[in-house]
Formats: structure tokens, sequence, C-alpha cells
């Protein structure tokens, strides 16, 4: 991967602190957890813990105040933290004015390795520990910096990090006993499969969907067993790394890789379970499958389907854990909808079933924040006989942007025919594209071809412009197969290797409200300076009569977009396209000042902070229930990402 870097330099970009810092009580308090870097943030006084460890994140447990804390930004319990001036000394800094040895020229090791015999690299400043054992290992405890330690490659006799001025000696720290810091070190006596970035498999298994967002994991966890998931939690708490899994890795935000560098990725790849009970019903589903491997198991082995998207690659952990959406769910309800329990990994490492009945508050928070819960290792979801047909069709207008007024009225027709409950109920299903010269309207109808031509489409085309028409009936299987615009929704199990380099952002619009005339008039006028800008909108119906999707309210789950009419998705290529399609949501927005829009948790926006990204997805009750359920089972946020729960 073109972006790779090192693990050490993942971590000094986080955790970097300057030679002369402000005082603790001048300097930001921490509203996301995270302390010391570019923003300078303190933990003193933060709710996540006074101090700053040093991988950059707040907390209070041994491993933030110890060995490694950054006393510059919060406070510090070992001596070796706590002993230095603030004045004269650079934590985590390879730039000393007078540095100890090693000498700043030793390359700094990103695998845990060191001494001479492992290419001469240097433990000091390492996220490893900062002593090099005689076997030519970093780490932190006696073991590492006592009898044999390496002095050349290193700090011995105590852990602290590389950096005190000459006028500033301080004490070796007595080595902590209490288990170390340091992530690899937990995970290798726990026999966790791992990959750092020295691996070769390292660039392939962090690549991110949306290229534009190439984060670096500080390590990728591969677990096989939900132990291995338990462990990996612990570990990353002990060492007070932010964890985030990954499921499919499809997150507009590449959240899935932490949504910033230095975080502990957990990929389930491995967790490829897909089980049908043919008597209940419910199919027992890894949270590393993808959508269109689901789709294919749970109909060969009995002949069933189940709601979720038509994008095969989209892995289930994401997917059935932030609603989505497909052309069954007016029908069948969200992907989430389905789900009737789920076996889910804990801020303390413990393994908990899930369900109505069984930490009800933990099934009712990953049915919408997920991230910030827990790692979802199984989900079991209900699935329904597959129909033996279904009428797909899709029609292609001519001529729609050639005027306002014909793009508006085409339009609020549509919408009328959306709300028409002698046109359309529960059994369609249809969404909108369009990208300033294509315009056309596709989806899916439970009901047969004759039934669909006599009593949808008349009313569905009448007054609009000329369209090609297909109308057919199609077997399930091969429908799943026509909407994933793939040849097959088989996906390998790994190495799947699909990505783009885009920016997206969503408006959900309410039943209640719809698109104004004025909205979407501002809306043509704005895609026509598009210039060489390529883009997308799809506009998907949500609500309207019958829906199943609408039928259920913020109780059932935490998932609040249970009232829309529309929503919509922007997409963008490139970075150039970002003001763009900033603009699109601008130009609909503000044209409706009355009406409280919203936004989809699956077509997430990294340039939302966190306070906006919480009232659009989450609305302020439902986000205060969550926050108050994240304090009691995750109060230290270990799941985190930018926009999560608490950040």
């Amino acid at each position: 991967m073109k972006f790779l870097v090192s693990l050490t330099a993942g971590l000094l970009s986080v955790g970097l602190a300057y030679a002369s810092p402000a005082p603790l009580a001048k300097r930001a308090v921490s509203t996301d957890g995270s302390c010391g870097g570019s923003k300078g943030f303190t933990c003193q006084g933060s709710s996540f813990g006074n101090c700053c460890s040093q991988y950059g994140w707040c907390g209070s447990s041994t491993d933030h105040c110890g060995i490694g804390c950054n006393s510059a930004f919060g406070q510090c319990t070992s001596s070796s933290a706590t002993s230095k001036p603030a004045t004269t000394s650079k934590v985590l800094s390879t730039r000393a004015a007078s540095p100890p040895t090693p000498t700043p020229t030793k390359n700094v090791s990103n695998d845990g390795t060191c001494g001479g015999s492992n290419g001469g690299s240097t433990c000091s400043g390492t996220s490893f520990g900062n002593c090099c054992s005689a076997s030519g290992w970093c780490g932190s405890t006696a073991a590492y910096c006592g009898s044999g330690c390496q002095v050349g490659f290193g700090n011995c006799g105590s852990n602290t990090g590389a950096g005190s001025s000459s006028t500033s000696k301080t004490s070796p720290a007595t080595p902590s006993v209490t288990p170390s810091g340091s992530a690899l070190q937990c995970l290798n006596g726990k026999n966790v499969p791992y990959k750092m970035t020295s691996d070769s498999e390292y660039a392939g298994l962090v690549e991110p969907y949306n290229l534009r967002l190439p984060y670096k994991p500080a390590v990728v966890v591969l677990p096989i067993t939900n132990q291995h998931v338990q462990d990996a939690v612990v570990c990353a708490a002990q060492a007070g790394l932010k964890v985030q899994a990954k499921s499919g890795g499809h997150s507009y935000a590449s959240f899935s890789s932490g949504g910033r560098d230095g975080a502990m990725q957990i990929n389930l790849q491995s967790l490829q379970t897909i089980q049908l009970d043919q008597g209940s019903g419910v199919a027992t589903v890894g949270g590393g499958v993808r959508l269109g491997n689901l789709a294919d198991g749970i109909f060969t082995q009995g002949n069933a389907a189940v709601s979720h998207g038509t994008c095969p690659g989209v892995g289930i952990g994401g997917h059935y854990t932030h609603g989505g959406y497909g052309h069954t769910s007016r029908n069948w309800g969200l992907a989430m909808d389905q789900v009737v329990a789920a076996d889910v990994v804990l801020a303390n490492g413990t393994l908990t079933k899930a369900s109505s009945t069984q930490s009800p508050d933990i099934f009712w928070a990953i049915r919408g924040a997920a991230e910030s819960f827990g790692i979802v290792t199984t989900f079991y979801v209900q699935t329904r006989a597959a129909p033996s047909s279904i009428t797909y069709f899709e029609f292609t207008f001519s001529g729609i942007f050639n005027s306002k007024s014909v793009f508006t009225n085409t339009f609020l027709h549509i919408q009328d025919v959306a709300k028409n409950a002698s046109v359309v109920d529960n059994r369609i299903s249809f969404g909108i594209y369009l990208d300033g010269s294509g315009f056309s309207l596709s989806g899916a109808f439970f009901g047969t071809v004759d039934e669909f031509n006599s009593g949808v489409k008349p009313e569905l085309l009448r007054t609009l412009p000329s369209a090609e028409t297909t109308v057919q009936s199609m077997g399930w299987y091969d429908y799943l197969v026509k909407v994933s615009g793939e040849s097959t929704i088989k996906t390998p199990v790994t190495g799947y290797d699909l990505h783009e380099d885009f920016f997206a952002k969503s408006v959900t619009v309410p039943e209640s409200a719809g698109l104004t005339s004025k909205a979407l008039g501002d809306l043509f006028d704005y895609l026509k300076t598009a210039g060489s800008v390529q883009y997308y909108i799809i506009i998907n119906l949500y609500g309207g009569p019958g829906s199943a999707i609408n039928s259920k309210d913020t109780n059932f789950a935490a998932y609040v977009d249970r009232d829309s009419l529309w929503v919509l998705q922007n997409y963008g290529y490139g970075g150039d396209s970002i003001d763009f399609i900033n603009g699109i949501n601008s130009a609909i927005i503000n044209a409706q000042p009355q009406t409280s829009f919203g936004a989809y948790l699956n077509y997430v926006d990294p340039s939302y902070d966190a306070a906006t990204a919480h009232k659009l997805y989450y609305g302020d009750v439902v986000y205060s229930r969550l926050a108050a359920l994240k304090q009691q089972v995750d109060p230290q946020s270990v799941f985190w990402n930018p926009q999560a729960i608490g950040a």
C-alpha cells in the first residue's frame, strides 16, 4: 500500500508534545478522548480520565497514568512521567536538545525488534516499550529493562521516554509489575493473531474502501475465535489503544480503521459462518460475512431470503447495525430489523448474547451504534421464504434536465405517487438515480408483471417525459444478481479489492414535509454548476403507505430514521468534489428552513464534528440514552471513532 507508514510514525503523529508546552490550566480540555498532538488537548478535567497515555488518549488506568504517560497533557502517577519538568522535556520526541542513547540516527523499531542483530533499531519512542532486551525485543518490564538490556538501543533500568534534556536528569522508574502497556506484548501473551506495519499483509488489510481516507491502524488483529476478539479488546484497553472492528470495510469515513491513525483494527474476515436453521428460519451469521455471500448461503441452504442492500461486497457488521436499506425494505423492514440476537464483545472483554430479553439495552444500542458499544462477532437474523418470483422495473427518462420546470414537475409527480395509497403499498420499493444528465427510476414489486402494469405503471408514468421501459419477472436469485450490478453475488472471503476515492453526504427528508418545489428548483440550479465534477445522487423511497421501515420507532432500536419519505445519497468522486457535494445538501436544506432534515448512518460523513453528527444521526433523545449507556459499559471509550457516542 502506497500510504504505508510505520507504527511508530503513526503513534508519534497523535502523541507528540513540544519542548515548552502551555500550562495545563491554559490548555483546552479534551472533548473527544484524544490528547497532545496537533490539538494539544489536555486530559485534566475531561470525562475520559485525567491521564494522557503514550498513545495520545485520555484515561485513568495504570496504562494511561503510568509508564509513557504524557505529563504535559494531564496527570501522571509514575516517576518517569512526573519527575520531568514540563519546561524542558519532550514527550515521545526524537528531537531532544541533548538526547540520551540511542542517538537520533538509529531507526525507531516498527515491529518490536531491536538491537544489533535486528537491523540496529532502537526501542526509544516506540509503542512497545523503550527498553531493548538481551534477546532483541522492545518492552517495558524488568525482563526488558533489567539484566541484559541493550543500552545502545533504548533505555535501561526504566521505561522512560526518549527525551529529557541534559539539565533535567530523571531517576529510573521502578519497572512495572502490572501488565505492560504494549499491545504487542499483550497479544503475544494471549496468542492472538495480528499483523503489524512491518508485515507484508498489512498494506492489503488496511487499504480502505474510500482511498481518500487511508488511516493507519497501529495493529490489525485477525481473530479466528470469539476469545481472540475478547483478548484483543482487553489488550487494547490495557495499552490505551482505541478499537474499531472491520467487517466489510465499506465505512465511507474509514471508521473501520479507527477514523485516525494509531487505533487497533479488529478484522473479522475469518468469522464466516452462515448456518440456516430451517425449522426456525434463523440464520447464524459471522461478523465478517459480506452481503452477497449471506444471500447466496441462505438461499442455497434453504431457499431463504432476508432484507439487505444490493451491494454484495458490503459487510454485515456496519450494514446491519446502522439501518441497511434495499428494495425489500419497505416490505420486510431494514436489515437491522431482521436481527433477533447478537453475540457482542464488550469493552471489558466479556462476551454477551444480546436480544430483546437478554441484555436488552445492549441489543437496543447495537442496532444503531454498535461501533460505540462492542464488536458483534455473530448475528442471528430472521429469514423468510424467498419469493418464487419478483417484478423488477426500470424507467430511463429523457429530457429531465432540459428545464427546471420539467425536473421539478417530474419529481413532484413521483413524490405524489409515492404517497398515494391507491397506487403504492408495502410491496413496492424504488429509487431515483440522477447525475446531471441521466435520470432513471428502478425498483422491485412483490407481485406479478400484470398487476404492476395495470395498477402502478400507468399512474407512475402519467405526465412524465418519455422513458425507456423495462418490466420483467425474475427468480429471486437472478434478481439479486441483477441489482448487484455484478456477474455474481459471491465475493472473496479474503483479498476483497474494491476501492474508490470519494466524498459523500446524505439527507433524510421527513414524510410530513417531502421536498418542496422551491427545494427542487434550487437543487436543479445548483446541479447546473457542477462543471467537471463527477457525481451522482440516489434518492430512495423509505416512507409512503404501508412502509415496514416506518412501522417501528426508537423504542425498538437506537435508530431514528423511522419517519422519512426519502433518503438521499450525494456522492462525488475525488477530493475535488467535496465543496460541490456540500453544496447539494445546502441547496436543499436552505430552501426548506422550516424542515428538520437528518442524515443516514450508513452514508457516514466524516466532515461533521461529533456534536453535529450526534444531532443528525440520532437526535437529542436517542443520543442522551446512548450516552448514558456508554458511561455504564464503556466509560473509558475503548470503542471510539471521531463521531462515536461520547466523542
